[in-house]
């Protein structure tokens, strides 16, 4: 088992008991004991990429390879809810498919979100919450 639980990393991530968290960028390199300690956080299972009702937030599992995050971040808006979360799970640095924090702020601007912060989740992966952006009144 990782250290997510804990270290306090998957209650950092800010999730509840009952909150619907929906997956993307499943691959067989996602860390299982992140994924089995949310799920044990939130009390169900993840939902994945083709659910299409109201979440509470998102994790995304992301590689260099990945294709365009900006084009996933704007997907991962479409069902959540007001306030929702957006976590973006990345490769450590030196692991294979590592991805910079500039290219995690790039895509989330474009997307209109913010990297807000980062932390070690597991042994491999990192996590980046994204927020969106203040409206000036």
């Amino acid at each position: 088992m990782t250290d997510t639980a804990g270290s306090g990393g998957i209650d950092r991530l800010g999730f509840a008991p009952g909150n619907v968290v929906q997956e993307f960028g499943w691959s067989e390199d996602v860390d299982d004991d992140v994924r089995a300690d949310l799920e044990e956080l939130v009390g169900g299972e993840l939902v994945d990429e083709d659910y299409d009702d109201v979440t509470d937030g998102v994790i995304v599992w992301w590689r260099e390879d990945d294709g365009d995050l900006t084009d996933t971040l704007v997907d991962v808006q479409t069902v959540l809810d007001d306030g929702g979360l957006i976590w973006v799970f990345t490769p450590k640095p030196g692991r294979p498919g590592h991805v910079g924090h500039n290219t995690i702020q790039e895509a989330a601007t474009t997307a209109g979100l913010h990297a807000t912060s980062t932390f070690s989740l597991a042994s491999d992966w990192s996590a980046t919450r994204l927020g969106t952006r203040g409206r000036g009144r």
